[in-house]
């Protein structure tokens, strides 16, 4: 018989007890001092590690630190800068178009809703949860990044491997809404430290009792 909704929200409660213990402290783990320069960050973040993200924006941001500069910037230039992200010439023109659309329409200022931000190159909910949470206290959601697609799979939480929009919808469902926003950073940290995508340390993981498919 399988796990009832009610089921799996008192293992989640359990689950997301330990997180807030183990990682204590969590954040993001993209370097930024702005807004837009988390945005920015986040964006270059797609199929890419945040620790090369973060090598590459120290010498974008001292260029090109706001909304206003980076709008004018020279497009190759971009693409120079952010090379090693990989899709550096799509990502290149969405942050430039962003930075335009934040420029022209938002006064310059990263727009603090859902329906602003998913109006801007290359945002996506992944992101736009991530900068709402991060640069507002906002939780509308989950963003489900490989780190929590994987993790939420193998805790048994979700149907679905692959389907961000779904893996986020089947969580939002049980998971307390006060929460949303730190979920993925601990599923980040703790599928770095313990459940890896290739060799799970399930041996050590605090969550092994709570884990349907450890080992898997």
């Amino acid at each position: 018989m399988g796990e009832s909704l009610s089921q799996r929200k008192i293992r989640a409660k359990k689950i997301l007890s330990i997180f807030k213990k183990q990682y204590d402290g969590a954040w993001t783990t993209l370097n930024y001092s702005t807004p837009f320069q988390l945005l920015i960050a986040t964006i270059l973040s797609a199929q890419c590690t945040d620790a090369r993200v973060n090598l590459l924006t120290p010498a974008l941001f001292a260029k090109f630190p706001d909304a206003k500069s980076l709008a004018a910037a020279p497009l190759p230039e971009i693409e120079s800068l952010i090379r090693p992200s990989g899709f550096y010439k799509n990502k290149a023109k969405n942050i430039k178009k962003t930075a335009q659309i934040i420029f022209e329409k938002h006064g310059g200022k990263v727009p603090g809703t859902m329906d602003s931000l998913l109006e801007l190159a290359g945002v996506a909910r992944k992101t736009a949860n991530i900068v709402l949470f991060h640069a507002f206290g906002k939780e509308e959601g989950i963003a489900v990044d490989t780190h929590c697609m994987r993790l939420s799979h193998r805790l048994g939480f979700t149907s679905s491997r692959r389907n961000q929009q779904k893996i986020e919808k089947e969580l939002m469902a049980f998971i307390e809404k006060n929460e949303w926003g730190m979920y993925t950073n601990w599923m980040v940290l703790h599928g770095r430290k313990f459940c890896k995508a290739r060799a799970p340390n399930c041996k050590e993981c605090p969550l092994s009792r709570l884990c349907p498919k450890r080992g898997v």
